[in-house]
């Protein structure tokens, strides 16, 4: 039989429209408004009555949250995986609804890029360096077509940067003393000072490098083998050059007479100075064959500039010593020059420079100057000069002092 209280009830109310529920449900808030204090404290002596029971109540709790993580987890990486493949199945039309919305939100883009830039200003700009550096042309050309589409723009930098007057001034006084500069070293007869304009991303680069070598932990030692390396292989060759190259000479001929190709002689002298050098050394664990290059490089330009100053000396000094052994010579042959220079209507020319010119000829062939230039005998004979320029000493005389000039 049917319960007497359904008939003629009608249909039953969804819970979530019963009036009497939300009444419930509001006297509820309100009793647990007004007794927050007596509602805990209930709730911690049944807690401290039952503590196994609430446990338990706790666990499963924990257990249905972990599980509602979980499969809400789930949901969201399948969401995920379902945009992905359709972002890899329509790749146009990812790229059309991007734009869309890039162009429907130009003030959030703008807005989100700066809030980004703020919090990460070190992260981009170090980015936007590295991607400047990777192809350098292509940094140029965007340079030079932003700089032709902005030229009131460029312009318009420039002034307000020369508005200020201590720039200005500092430009006009850098420009004025590059123009100095110029001209006296064109009246010196120099050539012009040479500059190599580096690029940021040179300087980047080199700082990087510069960083990389001097945060080396092992860099100190590594350092003190390399000076000792250098300076032992500079004294080395100063010492023994002559020795060593007789040594290579023998060594290319004996490959020679075997039918060996041929070596550079130099090349065996620097190798076996390395060697020699290297068994002396208490250390060399921390050397590279780039710190072993490095230091024959500095060990060469030491020795040929020993060596070009033993030349400019040996024929500074050859020169003076045949001036003032065959000086009456060099001043009958002076004056007929002269004689022929007033025939010919040309000004005399000093006796000192006409001696110091003849000496030079006779001795410039006798000496060894392979590696002195136009201009270091040039200034061989000035100085020659200067020290003839005084009263002749006597024929026999034994230590003649002479000026010594550094070759640059």
């Amino acid at each position: 039989m049917n319960d007497p209280s359904e008939e003629g009830a009608g249909p039953r109310k969804p819970l979530a429209e019963h009036p009497s529920l939300d009444d419930a449900a509001e006297k509820r808030r309100q009793y647990v408004a007004a007794n927050r204090d007596r509602i805990r404290e209930m709730n911690r002596l049944w807690r401290s009555e039952h503590l196994d029971r609430a446990r338990e109540l706790n666990r499963d709790s924990m257990r249905r949250a972990a599980a509602r993580r979980h499969r809400e987890a789930e949901v969201r990486a399948r969401g995920r995986e379902r945009a992905e493949r359709w972002r890899v199945e329509h790749p146009k039309r990812r790229r059309e609804s991007q734009q869309r919305w890039v162009e429907e939100n130009r003030e959030k883009v703008r807005e989100y890029y700066n809030r980004y830039y703020e919090a990460h200003r070190d992260e981009v700009n170090a980015r936007a360096a590295a991607k400047r550096d990777a192809d350098p042309e292509r940094t140029k050309q965007i340079t030079r077509q932003w700089a032709e589409r902005n030229k009131e723009r460029r312009a318009e930098l420039q002034r307000n940067r020369r508005s200020d007057p201590e720039i200005y001034q500092s430009e006009l006084e850098a420009n004025a003393a590059a123009r100095r500069r110029k001209r006296s070293l064109s009246r010196a007869g120099l050539p012009p000072k040479l500059l190599h304009a580096t690029t940021a991303a040179e300087r980047r680069t080199n700082k990087r490098e510069a960083d990389a070598y001097f945060n080396d932990p092992s860099r100190p030692e590594h350092l003190r083998q390399f000076t000792v390396l250098a300076e032992s292989l500079t004294e080395h060759m100063l010492k023994n050059s002559a020795r060593m190259l007789e040594f290579a000479e023998a060594y290319v001929s004996s490959r020679a007479r075997m039918g060996l190709p041929s070596v550079s002689v130099e090349n065996i002298v620097y190798t076996r100075a390395v060697e020699v050098v290297a068994e002396r050394m208490c250390r060399v664990d921390l050397l590279t064959s780039r710190d072993v290059a490095a230091a024959v490089r500095s060990t060469k330009a030491e020795v040929r500039q020993v060596e070009r100053q033993r030349q400019f000396d040996g024929l500074m000094k050859a020169v003076v010593a045949r001036v003032h052994r065959d000086r009456r010579r060099y001043v009958v042959d002076a004056e007929v020059e002269n004689r022929v220079r007033s025939h010919r209507g040309k000004p005399p020319a000093s006796v000192r420079s006409q001696i110091t010119y003849f000496a030079m000829q006779e001795i410039v062939e006798r000496v060894p100057t392979n590696l002195l230039t136009v201009e270091d005998v040039r200034n061989a004979a000035r100085i020659a000069i200067l020290r003839i320029s005084l009263p002749f000493p006597p024929p026999n005389a034994k230590d003649v002092p002479v000026h010594r000039r550094p070759l640059g």
